[in-house]
């Protein structure tokens, strides 16, 4: 893994550009860089994807900034009241996402624009090659850990997390998925990520360009951690928050870490990634618990993961009569095909053993306990 100013080099060298815009980026590259290097237990081929990764994050904001050198009127499209889909991860989140994205008066981020934004949407004729791209990826994904397949659906042309967009400033959690990263993810719970919201506010903008303006759904179970620096980007947006027993949740992503990182080392600590998960999503709950007690709780809507799979679309429909928005026959029905074929697919998951991450669920659930009452109260009906 090359140091963080090689990569700076290498991706002016492929681009011809040189303005990366704000300087907030360097922090998290430096850190991540240093850590890839000294900490984590690459294979080659982890070496050869993460480094590409890096290079295409540095690629795509250098084009980003070269958008909007070119087209300053792009800063004048503004991203109204989105819908930002939270909670702890493996709560049904990314399910209540595609089913969203059923809806044809409303706009969710798409794998394959989320991962390359440029050149904004608007402007490509025709087919656009970066979805055939990301089909692509997806097969190879799946092939190289059908493991991650099974845990996560996902689509090139379908709905994804914000993390690619967060990762355009370098704090984000699929880093930490990647590898063995302890300094890496230490400084990121700490972090301040008002400029990674302003970025992803900026990428928002360039993909919404040249289209009809329709309300955003988004999603990411990372904004937990930070919704103080969320609101100041999105001081309009409201809130869905999908609930589990969080001690089904920490074994669940631990599993899904797991798989992730077998495809880029070969040979990953699971006592670490369970530690890693049930610190990073305690401190989430409690900040989240604190955001809503500070006068944010009207601003949530909430979903309980067994509702959601008894009623999805029903789940739906409460969902749309808080919004005070209609769900027409078209989002409906394709709401009920989406999820029609993704239960025939769907692979019954069995979670390893809880020990074999190095965790005890007697010891996880005080730490989630005042969460787990509010969880009660939110989803009772």
């Amino acid at each position: 893994m090359g140091l963080h100013d090689e990569l700076l080099d290498t991706a002016r060298a492929e681009t011809g550009l040189d303005d990366f815009g704000d300087d907030s980026f360097r922090e998290g590259l430096e850190i991540l860089v240093r850590s890839l290097h000294e900490e984590a237990r690459l294979n080659d081929t982890g070496r050869t994807a993460l480094r590409g990764n890096l290079v295409r994050l540095l690629t795509q904001r250098l084009r980003i900034e070269d958008w909007y050198r070119r087209h300053p009127e792009i800063d004048d499209e503004r991203i109204v009241a989105p819908l930002i889909g939270l909670g702890l991860p493996r709560t049904g989140s990314t399910a209540l996402s595609f089913l969203l994205a059923e809806d044809p008066n409303a706009r969710s981020l798409r794998m394959w624009e989320a991962e390359r934004p440029c050149p904004p949407p608007s402007t490509v004729l025709g087919a656009d090659s970066r979805i055939e791209a990301g089909r692509a990826t997806v097969e190879e994904r799946t092939r190289t850990s059908p493991r991650r397949g099974a845990l996560v659906p996902a689509s090139a042309d379908g709905p994804t997390e914000c993390q690619s967009l967060m990762a355009l400033d370098f704090k984000a959690h699929l880093f930490q998925a990647y590898a063995y990263l302890p300094s890496y993810s230490t400084w990121l719970l700490d972090a301040d990520l008002t400029s990674t919201y302003q970025y992803e506010v900026r990428a928002l903008k360039l993909l919404q360009w040249g289209f009809p303006q329709r309300p955003w759904r988004l999603k990411c179970p990372t904004h937990l951690l930070f919704l103080d620096h969320l609101d100041h980007a999105f001081p309009d947006a409201r809130f869905v928050m999908t609930h589990r027993d969080p001690t089904e949740v920490v074994v669940s992503v631990a599993d899904l870490y797991a798989a992730v990182a077998r495809s880029f080392c070969d040979e990953i600590d699971p006592h670490y990634i369970g530690e890693l998960n049930v610190e990073h999503w305690t401190v989430g709950m409690r900040r989240t618990l604190a955001f809503r007690a500070a006068g944010h709780d009207d601003r949530f809507f909430d979903i309980d993961f067994r509702a959601m799979h008894r009623d999805p679309v029903g789940e739906v429909r409460r969902l749309y009569g808080w919004l005070g928005e209609p769900v027409t026959e078209e989002f409906e029905a394709g709401m009920a095909r989406w999820w029609k074929e993704n239960s025939e697919k769907r692979e019954p998951n069995t979670h390893p053993d809880p020990a074999y991450f190095g965790l005890d669920v007697d010891e996880i659930r005080p730490l989630f306990a005042d969460y787990s009452t509010h969880m009660r109260r939110w989803t009772a009906r």
